[in-house]
């Protein structure tokens, strides 16, 4: 389990635009590292669309947004065009940094048992410590949430 305080642990991952993102090449700017299920479907829409729609706010902060899913780079690449995203995607296929993080968990839907991720943010100060975590996050409150844990 990953508590405000400790390092962030590092990573690379592909990004939408085919490039290696390595978290520990961003230090100096804080970042905002949200796992989401995955693309284009209604509750991690809302999120990344309300990310979009305070983008400025983020970039005021001088925060580096990064949504991070299971899904690959081509699925990432038509979700971040179809609704005009100006932050990076990330893709864990094998979600081996969704289980670092903690957030590759068991889940339920309709009585069937299965793993994916749990929705959570991890908010890291520019020296790559985490600074606030949240679990479970809910999509309609989460940008503002976050804009809140990066101006505290």
């Amino acid at each position: 389990m990953i508590n405000e305080g400790d390092q962030a642990p590092d990573f690379t991952l592909q990004s939408d635009a085919g490039t290696d993102v390595t978290l520990s090449s961003l230090r100096g700017r804080p970042v905002v590292l949200y796992f989401y299920p995955r693309d284009d479907t209604p509750g991690c829409t809302k999120q990344a669309c309300d990310i979009r729609d305070a983008y400025d706010e983020f970039d005021r902060a001088g925060a580096v947004v990064l949504g991070v899913s299971p899904d690959d780079e081509g699925s990432h690449v038509k979700f971040k065009s179809k609704y005009e995203l100006p932050f990076t995607l990330l893709s864990d296929a094998d979600h081996s940094v969704a289980e670092e993080y903690g957030v590759w968990n068991e889940k339920s839907y309709l009585g069937k048992k299965y793993l994916g991720v749990s929705r959570s943010t991890f908010v890291i100060d520019a020296d790559g410590n985490i600074k606030k975590v949240m679990h479970d996050v809910k999509p309609a409150t989460h940008a503002d949430d976050v804009l809140a844990a990066l101006s505290n």
